[in-house]
């Protein structure tokens, strides 16, 4: 088993290497506290913006810790296309398990959406905790799948504020289980792509039509109705596989 990984956003640079740096405090808490680390033992350190960092634990107090770092590996784990999984907003535990599972399977970015039959998102300070929290889930998904780019989790946008702000030329797929083209049909991607999911119940005809409308092509993952958890990890996997890095 390798050395456990740690997003440590503001301790590091390339600069670091051969110096002391302490953790970030969420970071010290869960390396001495939960994994029970102690001076000489190896760690991971990744900072968001690509490779990561070896170092070793130095230092450790009752709420701190220090590691020096060792050297900087460029290593990038990156899918070679990017998507950007648009997710209608489900109940929590299963929106937790969109972002940890679509981070896992190397979306680029995701955006969460509001249409007429999603999850309610809340207002104000709630609605702050609640994008804070997945933002954080891509992290930790991060740490444990081995990516060093933490994809972005977009605030929530209205439906058809989002269909407004796109361009309609770019590539975008809406998963529809009633749609003429598989996925397995079309051509690689030339660029980056969008691909929307939608609610429980799915989306109102009107919905339907307007995305249709803004340029969005409707494909299926296959004969059956997929739940809106299961959707979008599913067209990530079988996309990784029919043109990305599974092959």
């Amino acid at each position: 088993m390798g050395a456990p990984r740690f997003f440590a956003r503001d301790a590091l640079s390339t600069a670091s290497v051969g110096t002391e740096a302490a953790l970030p405090a969420d970071v010290a808490h869960h390396a001495l506290r939960v994994l029970r680390l102690t001076p000489g033992d190896a760690v991971v350190l990744f900072d968001g913006t690509g490779g990561e960092y070896a170092g070793t634990i130095t230092r450790a107090g009752k709420r701190d810790a220090w590691a020096r770092i060792d050297r900087f590996d460029p290593v990038d784990r990156e899918s070679p296309f990017a998507v950007t999984l648009v997710q209608a907003i489900t109940a929590s535990d299963t929106m937790d398990a969109v972002v940890r599972h679509a981070v896992e399977l190397g979306t680029a970015a995701i955006q969460p959406v509001i249409t007429g039959r999603s999850a309610r998102f809340p207002s104000g300070a709630h609605g702050d905790k609640r994008l804070a929290h997945w933002r954080q889930v891509a992290v930790a998904a991060c740490e444990q799948c081995g990516r060093n780019r933490v994809p972005v989790v977009h605030a929530p946008l209205a439906l058809a504020a989002w269909l407004g702000a796109r361009d309609a030329a770019a590539p975008a797929l809406m998963l529809a289980p009633d749609a003429s083209r598989a996925l397995g049909e079309l051509a690689p991607p030339a660029a980056a792509l969008d691909v929307l999911v939608g609610p429980e119940g799915g989306f109102g005809e009107a919905e339907s039509a307007a995305c249709r409308a803004a340029g969005l092509l409707a494909v299926r993952l296959g004969p059956r109705v997929l739940r809106t958890e299961t959707a979008g990890p599913a067209l990530l996997a079988a996309a990784n596989v029919l043109w990305g890095d599974f092959r």
